[in-house]
């Protein structure tokens, strides 16, 4: 399971009329701990753009449990529990990091594109290779 935490502090900006953070910022928040998840196994987006590949969402999904508050410090949980194939599946948790208590968890899917043709195709061995030493177990599907 490769698992990575990094934190955001709301901005005004983020919140709305009842001063909770609006709903559409957690995806903003989740993207924030995919890219760091990524970069923290060597592969920031960047460099999978230079190797010809997008990695475009394909589903999101959200569930709300606690509203975040302007000046919270939020801590963005970001995990992938298996090898892809050929969907990506990162899960992910906000929690105030005051407190520790879940403001809202889900999970996006991807796929892996090439930039050139705009097709679909399986998850490149450069990615595989990247995640293997933080699996613990790998399913044989």
């Amino acid at each position: 399971m490769l698992l990575n935490k990094t934190y955001i502090r709301v901005r005004y900006a983020d919140t709305d009329k009842m001063q909770f953070v609006y709903n559409g910022k957690y995806l903003e928040y989740f993207e924030v701990g995919r890219t760091e998840l990524l970069r923290a196994i060597g592969l920031p987006y960047s460099s999978i753009e230079s190797l010809g590949f997008q990695l475009p969402v394909l589903e999101s999904f959200i569930r709300y449990k606690n509203p975040g508050r302007y000046d919270d410090l939020l801590e963005v949980e970001a995990c992938v529990k298996e090898i892809p194939r050929p969907k990506i599946h990162i899960d992910y948790i906000v929690r105030r990091s005051q407190t520790g208590e879940v403001l809202a968890e889900g999970y996006t899917e991807h796929i892996f594109m090439k930039e050139d043709t705009k097709k679909a195709v399986r998850p490149p061995q450069f990615y595989i290779d990247a995640l293997l030493p933080h699996m613990t177990e790998v399913e044989e599907k």
